[in-house]
């Protein structure tokens, strides 16, 4: 604690006017502290009375917690601090113009905290064994009694020491840097390529000095450090610690400052993405680019597609196999699966649109992979106390950590392009996100948790959970370099301002784009709350129709999420040539169907209804989401925001069907989720009936066209006119229209005379 105190005051000492950064520290300071008190006071105060925890044996009358135990509950915590430390200062110090040289070593002094986080990992890799031995009551081939503490936990207390002294060391690195100067002068150097060197002040501070050696010849150079020394005195200020590290001490510029000022001229020219690590650049507006520019973005941010959708297999297989070994209740499990889906109320409404709404897209996803990553880390004290109301904190933070990505996700995907393409790319980003619902189950069954039977062997899944949460913050880090375009208010009110004759109808005096983001919230609660009582009852249902089955539940499952992703490819290719509203429309019809046949049918053409559902499901919420913003204009970031804390509905309606389902039998339940289905149906039914909310939802590409030969008394060289639909408006034409601008001979000869 008292080590990662004095980093976090070092880093404070940093930069004083990186406001995010301050406040990052601030809040890890506290972390820290607050964590570092708690576990102090629970080793004091391990046994009732404290002062049975220093008897030999322990009294029989005394009642104590299991050290090892909270040990290993309180891993999560030292690893985020740890990875805190190490990445809070890298914006700081890759942003800093500096030679590549000095660059890179600053960046590994600062990197040096890597060593703390292995290190706390072989300690808690220590602390495991320790903790399974006291289950087992052995270590190795030897039985010890269970009460010898000292020497079950003997590794993991010399590994605790080693990462206190690692510390230190860290800590105390960025201080060594004089010496480092002395005995490697050259290394620590600004050198350029023709040798000279430069003070910390860049161009700027050497013009300056060029100008004074200039009006005085006989007054010989100075060096940086005395230069920066005397600007500091003349303000009355101290050398600032940032300063102190990058500023060369002992050695002297012996050059002409004008061979100073074209060597840096030189090196800033030539490397500027060497001194910056990445190209910096303002990306285009999303909403303006083409779909080869934003085929980079979207590749990048499906990622987080299917990033969301892994997790999500993961945490159905993982509360089921909890269920099993802790010998929860339905009641427990539904009251998981409502922590996960409550989060998506919680987030989206709170901090989450603060995020999206103030510092935009790539801060909204570096927060929720932050969120996410924190969250996967609290399965470790959730597995190793075989805890309810541990795994129910745990899967609410990653509830927190999945919907503020989806924040973002969603209303990415569908702006970053052209408009009329948005149900596609968003159908297609969707479908990869269920190919990791496909392929999670299936890693989980098989491979992490084959083996995990008993509360010991659910300890070894952390391992997979400290793989993901290491995953999810390296992403972060390359989320926050990669050039993500953003979108203001301002560009989304022109996008809206090009239909504003379509986007500003009403209908019975309300707003068509309010209206249809009103229904849109409706629909999205009631079709996600219903999905996600068919895929909480797949397997009661398929146990219950067809009990002797080739396959088992869980292979008719994988067939299901299966179908789901085929149908929301198939969904954005329908999206290309049938206008979207007819396929939420078609879509929709087929899930009413089948779900009132999953009530009545049994066998396998029961298996085969319940399939068939899934499919159905498949691209409703994508194709709703993207329609329901289109024309918002500057509100659109609010309409996504409570689109997706429309979501929430997974929290409740699984709930009612699992009441209804155990009191009337799983067929039975399957008239809550038809109601539901039916209730969410009122968007594609209100979409088809008034033409107002036909105009604004259909997507209309516009191009340029050649100007007309009657105009020519007119000066507009060219117009805009919008792509009409064939056969009675069932299908778009999607060819791509070259636009024939008009020549300097076209501009002279329609000239009036």
């Amino acid at each position: 604690m008292a080590t990662k105190t004095s980093i976090c005051l070092f880093y404070l000492t940093l930069s004083k006017n990186q406001r995010i950064f301050r406040w990052a520290t601030i809040a890890t300071l506290a972390v820290v502290n607050i964590a570092g008190l708690a576990l102090t006071l629970l080793n004091i105060f391990q046994c009732r009375p404290a002062g049975a925890a220093f008897a030999d044996p322990t009294p029989d009358s005394a009642h104590c917690t299991d050290i090892v135990t909270v040990y290993l509950s309180s891993a999560p915590v030292n690893i985020i601090t740890d990875l805190a430390l190490l990445f809070l200062p890298m914006p700081i110090l890759t942003a800093m113009r500096l030679p590549r040289n000095e660059k890179i070593i600053l960046i590994v002094t600062f990197s040096f905290g890597a060593f703390v986080a292995v290190v706390d990992v072989v300690r808690i890799a220590y602390l495991q064994s320790a903790s399974v031995a006291r289950l087992q009551n052995t270590t190795g081939s030897r039985v010890k009694d269970e009460g010898d503490f000292s020497w079950i936990a003997s590794l993991s207390f010399m590994w605790s020491a080693v990462e206190v002294h690692v510390g230190i060391i860290c800590a105390c690195v960025p201080g060594v840097k004089p010496l480092a100067t002395r005995i490697f002068p050259r290394l620590l150097g600004r050198i350029t390529h023709s040798g000279d060197r430069y003070p910390i002040g860049g161009l700027k501070e050497v013009d300056r000095r060029s100008k004074l050696h200039s009006s005085n010849h006989a007054s010989p150079p100075v060096s940086p450090a005395r230069a920066r020394g005397a600007d500091s005195s003349s303000g009355n200020a101290q050398m600032g610690m940032l300063d102190f590290l990058t500023t060369p001490e002992t050695i002297p510029i012996t050059h002409d400052p004008q061979s100073i000022v074209n060597a840096a001229k030189k090196k800033r020219a030539a490397s500027l993405t060497v001194f910056d690590f990445v190209n910096v650049r303002n990306p285009k507006s999303m909403v303006k680019m083409s779909n080869r520019e934003a085929l980079g973005p979207l590749a990048v941010v499906t990622i987080l597609f299917f990033l969301w959708g892994f997790a999500y297999g993961l945490l159905n297989v993982l509360n089921s196999q909890f269920q099993l070994i802790v010998r929860m209740s339905n009641g427990q499990l539904i009251g998981l699966h409502s922590a996960y889906f409550g989060a998506y109320f919680v987030a989206p409404l709170t901090f989450g649109q603060v995020i999206f709404r103030r510092y935009g897209f790539k801060a909204t996803f570096i927060a929720g992979l932050c969120i996410y990553g924190c969250g996967t880390l609290v399965f470790w004290p959730s597995a190793v106390l075989a805890s309810f109301p541990a795994f129910l904190i745990s899967n609410f933070l990653v509830g927190l950590g999945v919907s503020t990505l989806e924040v973002a996700g969603n209303p990415f995907i569908a702006l970053c392009g052209p408009p009329e393409y948005a149900e596609v790319r968003l159908n297609i980003s969707q479908a990869v996100q269920a190919i990791g619902t496909v392929f999670s189950p299936i890693l989980a069954r098989k491979v992490l948790f084959k083996n995990v039977l008993d509360a010991p062997s659910l300890i070894d899944i952390q391992w997979t959970y400290l793989g993901i949460a290491l995953f999810d913050f390296v992403l972060a880090v390359v989320f926050f370099y990669f050039p993500i375009p953003e979108a203001s208010d301002d560009d989304l009110e022109e996008m809206a301002g090009k239909r504003v004759d379509v986007n500003k109808k009403t209908i019975g005096g309300w707003p068509v784009v309010y209206l249809t983001l009103t229904l849109g919230i409706i629909t999205q609660f009631c079709y996600v709350g219903a999905q996600e009582s068919v895929s909480g009852l797949f397997q009661d249902f398929v146990k219950q129709v067809k009990p002797n089955a080739e396959l088992s539940p869980n292979d008719y499952m994988s067939i299901g999420h299966s179908a789901f992703a085929i149908g929301r490819f198939l969904s954005a290719a329908g999206c290309v040539v049938v206008k979207p509203r007819r396929i939420l429309l078609f879509l929709f019809t087929g899930l009413i169907i089948t779900s009132f046949l999953c009530i009545k049918i049994s066998g396998y053409n029961g298996v085969a209804m319940i399939i068939l559902t899934m499919f159905f499901e498949s691209g409703i919420f994508s194709i709703t989401f993207a329609m329901c913003i289109r024309g918002l204009g500057a509100f659109t970031k609010t309409g996504s925001i409570y689109l997706t804390a429309a979501t929430s509905g997974g929290a409740i309606v699984p709930a009612i069907m699992s009441a209804v389902s155990r009191s009337r039998g799983v067929q039975y339940g399957f008239c809550v989720i038809a109601a539901f289905f039916t209730c969410a149906a009122v968007l594609p039914v209100y979409l088809e009936v008034f033409p107002a909310a036909k105009a604004q939802v259909d997507p209309v590409r516009e191009c340029l066209v050649p100007p007309s030969p009657s105009s020519s008394h007119s000066t507009i060289p060219s117009r805009t006119k919008k792509r009409r639909f064939l056969f009675s408006g069932l299908t778009i034409r999607r060819r791509k229209v070259v636009s024939e601008l008009p020549t300097t001979h076209d501009y002279e000869k329609n000239r009036p005379r």
